[in-house]
């Protein structure tokens, strides 16, 4: 992870200790559950090592937009965290192609200036804003 990125990470309230790029392999993606990518082009080279993947790999701003047009009650009614992660999966899944997303790449900062790392980090984190939300929503009972 560049300098760069690891500030903006650290900024907005994440942890980048213990982070390790690797190669994208098959393995690794037929092993996840979900595949989040930055840009439409990443998505592609994902499915391309394990096409089944199709169905669970997503952009991050795709995932995102999608999670938002998900009725809350369908995922947080359930207290098991996996099962409650399956659900938001399998609705965003169901809303692809029904929802539009707008701009569903996150341009990548890479040598760019510190204001081209923060709006990636914005970016992503507005996008995962929703999905997140719904993951660790508090039941009331």
């Amino acid at each position: 992870m560049t300098e760069r990125a690891r500030r903006v990470l650290v900024r907005l309230g994440g942890d980048p200790d213990g982070f390790g790029s690797r190669p994208l392999t098959s393995e690794l993606v037929a092993a996840a559950d979900l595949v989040l990518t930055a840009a439409s082009e990443h998505r592609a080279e994902s499915v391309a090592a394990f096409p089944p993947a199709a169905t669970r790999t997503f952009t991050i701003a795709e995932f995102g937009t999608l999670a938002g047009a998900v009725p809350p009650l369908a995922v947080i009614c359930h207290e098991d965290p996996v099962r409650r992660a399956h659900t938001l999966i399998r609705e965003v899944r169901a809303r692809r192609g029904l929802v539009r997303v707008d701009q569903p790449d996150i341009p990548d900062p890479y040598r760019g200036s510190r204001l081209a790392y923060r709006a990636a980090g914005r970016r992503i984190a507005t996008s995962l804003a929703v999905p997140l939300g719904l993951l660790t929503h508090s039941r009331v009972a």
